[in-house]
């Protein structure tokens, strides 16, 4: 299991790209168009839907209208991950699942660990 972290805010800073802060005072630049693909995130690359992503104030992670998410700690450690999800994103293998840890309310777009495996394990 990873550690929880919430999103306190995000600012949409250029397509596809958000600015998001963090509660342990960590900041990312995401940028998500290298992982929006599939069923599920494939309609995000539609620029005005994309932009209507929200802060769900209960669950404190980012949410679009179609009931895309993404796990925050994914999105915390986006520079270790996104390679690996990138690759995982278009060969269709990335999926959404649901979180069932301690805060069964989080949703997980991928254990950053497990994809980081996965791609070390598809590049050996």
């Amino acid at each position: 299991m990873h550690p929880l972290v919430d999103i306190i805010e995000f600012e949409i800073v250029a397509p596809y790209t958000l600015r998001i802060a963090f509660d342990d005072g960590a900041e990312q630049i995401v940028n998500f168009e290298p992982v929006l693909y599939g069923e599920l995130y494939g309609p995000l690359r539609e620029l005005a839907l994309f932009n209507q992503v929200h802060l769900d104030e209960e669950t404190y992670n980012l949410v679009w209208p179609n009931e895309a998410d993404f796990d925050p700690w994914t999105l915390h450690e986006w520079p270790r991950v996104v390679d690996a999800l990138a690759a995982r994103a278009q060969t269709g293998r990335l999926r959404r699942s649901t979180y069932t840890g301690s805060d069964a309310s989080r949703r997980l777009f991928s254990d950053p660990i497990h994809a980081l495996r996965t791609t070390e394990q598809l590049t050996a």
